[in-house]
Order: structure tokens, then C-alpha cells, then sequence
């Protein structure tokens, strides 16, 4: 069990980032070549994934260079996530180059200790070797995970509709309370199930970073060394496979025969998540019009409806975050 104990100072710092962090998705996807847990909701990503490493001539580098270094366990390295790659590939990647020499070799050791490192790694303490190892890293990002970009922003887009919703409701507390199945707060302490051993994380006014990542499977994680920026990593919810391929039919149906300018808004609308209620009144419809219009977006599988209270909330799917990307003008596009 992870326990992050907040202050109100801390309370204040809570951000949720806009965008997967490339260095994550890099662990997190290499998790899933070494673990069939969770298999079947990345199952076209790990075939198309492997046939493309394998093309590449790059699965021995995987084998042999990657899978070393995040290994299933208690730990992995730190200073393969710094902070710096929440602005992108290239940034994470310069902030690999840049941790000092001794902090590399330090938390080789840990790792050795912990579930062995491979005997070349203490090489990364050198510049040229280092240099080798982050290319191998944006190869395989280039290969891996960089050609499902657009599919991973809008599991994110959806994720944060919730997160957004949740945050104009309850504010921070509402935005923790709603951050299960893994995570369960109870002020000023965030317990979450932790894979990793049984520790206390103090924030001490630092905030608290929390990252949505498209490949992390199970419980959340964060990094070992509680003097670096807090930060927890948490899954996105994945649809089960049914529900997944009927996404995928409906999706394919012409969009001219699924939007009109009144579903457009309410799609829209559902950006930070929206009662019937407010959708109607967006749209400047009754809620009677507002209901037809969320069946038809939601058997489309654009939205998501569940009751809260005596309303229903109605939030993005990933295929409706997906959509307002690329045809109604959403606010990011820019790709990972």
C-alpha cells in the first residue's frame, strides 16, 4: 500500500496532465510484452507492435537491451521518467542524458538488488553509452507507441472529461474521491494498491502530479525516490472486448448520418462531462431531444451515460474524443 498524505498547500498544487507522458508509456508497454494480464484490451497493439518491432530488426533490442531495464517487479530506475518528458519525447529524453553520472549508478544498484541488472548497465553511467541507450528508447517509441498516438490522446481526452467533471463537482476532494477502483481517499491521505512495498509519501507542499497512461495495467505507480516531484501514474479504464469491437463498427458508420449540427454541440458539450439537463440547454433543446440525441451519440459509442443521483452525466468515449479531435476542431491536436 502506497499512502500519499496531503496538506492544504498540497491540495492546491493537484494537476492532472493534458497528454500521455511518452517515458511512461515507454515502461508501461514494455509491461505488457512481459505480462498477459490485461492482455486482451491491447491485443491489436501488442500483434501490430511486435510485427512492426520484428520488422524493424528491432526485437532483439527489446530483448536484450529494454526489457532489462523495466522489469516486473518492485522497481525500475527512476531516472527513466524524469519530469521533463511531460513536455514531450525529446524532453524526456534530454533529461535522461542530463541525471548525473552518480544517480545513475545508484539506482542501477537498487535495481540489481532488487531483481538483478544486467552486467552492461553500469555502463550507462558513460555519456556514449548512455547516448546509445535513449536511441534505442526513441526507436522504440517511434515503432511502438508513437503510430497509435491520436488512439492513446483520446483515451486520455476521455479520461480527463471524467477528471474535469469530478473537479467542477467536488473540487479537489471530489477529483481524489474519484480516482478509484486502485485509490481510495479518505483526507488528508490518498492509500493506493501498490504493487511495490509498503510506504509513506509526504507531499510537504510539493503537489502532486497525477498521469494518465493508455498502457498501465492494474494498480498505479510512483517513483521510488520520495525526495523527486511526486507523481503517480494511473490506468485509463479499457472497455471490455465486446463492447470494444461494437465501438469500432459504430464508429465506421458515415458520420453525415450520425451528426447534425444540434448533436455536434452536445457532443461538444460533453468535453467536461454534462447532465441531460445541461446538454438541452446547450443545445437550446428540450430534454426530451436532449435524450434522443445522447442515444443515438452513445450507441455510437461516442459518449458514456451512467446515473448520478437523479441525473444521468454524460462524458466523451474515447471514440468521441477521438471524433472532436479531428473533425470538430478540439482544443489539442497537436500529436504526442
Amino acid at each position: 500500500m502506497l499512502r500519499i498524505h496531503f496538506t492544504d498547500a498540497d491540495l492546491a498544487r493537484v494537476q492532472v496532465a493534458s497528454r500521455p507522458d511518452p517515458l511512461w508509456e515507454i515502461f508501461f508497454s514494455l509491461l505488457r510484452f512481459q505480462s498477459r494480464r490485461g492482455l486482451w484490451s491491447y491485443a491489436d497493439w501488442h500483434r501490430n507492435a511486435r510485427a512492426d518491432l520484428h520488422e524493424k530488426g528491432l526485437a532483439p533490442a527489446v530483448r536484450n537491451v529494454l526489457l532489462p531495464l523495466y522489469p516486473r517487479g518492485a522497481y525500475f530506475p527512476d531516472f527513466l521518467t524524469p519530469g521533463e518528458s511531460s513536455e514531450g519525447l525529446e524532453a524526456g529524453l534530454d533529461a535522461v542524458l542530463g541525471i548525473p553520472r552518480r544517480r545513475v549508478l545508484r539506482e542501477l544498484a537498487i535495481l540489481d538488488r532488487v531483481s538483478g541488472a544486467p552486467a552492461w548497465s553500469r555502463g550507462l553511467a558513460d555519456s556514449r553509452e548512455r547516448k546509445e541507450f535513449v536511441h534505442t528508447m526513441r526507436t522504440y517509441y517511434d515503432v511502438a507507441i508513437h503510430p497509435h498516438g491520436e488512439h492513446i490522446q483520446a483515451h486520455v481526452d476521455a479520461d480527463r472529461s471524467v477528471r474535469a467533471r469530478a473537479l467542477l463537482e467536488g473540487g479537489v476532494h471530489g477529483l481524489l474521491a474519484g480516482l478509484g477502483p486502485y485509490m481510495r481517499w479518505q483526507p488528508p491521505t490518498l492509500s493506493v494498491e501498490y504493487a511495490a512495498e509498503d510506504r509513506d509519501l509526504y507531499l510537504r507542499g510539493r503537489g502532486l502530479t497525477l498521469v494518465p497512461s493508455y498502457f498501465c495495467w492494474g494498480g498505479p505507480v510512483s517513483l521510488a525516490d520520495s525526495d523527486l516531484p511526486p507523481v503517480l501514474a494511473y490506468p485509463l479504464r479499457h472497455r471490455a472486448p465486446r463492447a470494444a469491437d461494437a465501438e469500432a463498427r459504430q464508429s465506421r458508420a458515415p458520420l453525415s448520418a450520425l451528426l447534425g449540427a444540434t448533436r455536434a454541440v452536445i457532443l461538444q458539450a460533453t468535453v467536461t462531462g454534462a447532465t441531460t439537463g445541461e446538454l438541452a440547454r446547450a443545445a437550446g433543446v428540450s430534454a426530451t431531444a436532449a435524450t434522443r440525441h445522447t442515444t443515438v451519440l452513445r450507441d455510437a459509442g461516442l459518449i458514456i451515460s451512467h446515473r448520478q443521483g437523479q441525473s444521468v452525466l454524460h462524458t466523451l468515449a474515447p471514440a468521441g474524443a477521438a471524433l472532436l479531435r479531428t473533425g470538430t476542431g478540439s482544443p489539442r491536436t497537436n500529436p504526442i
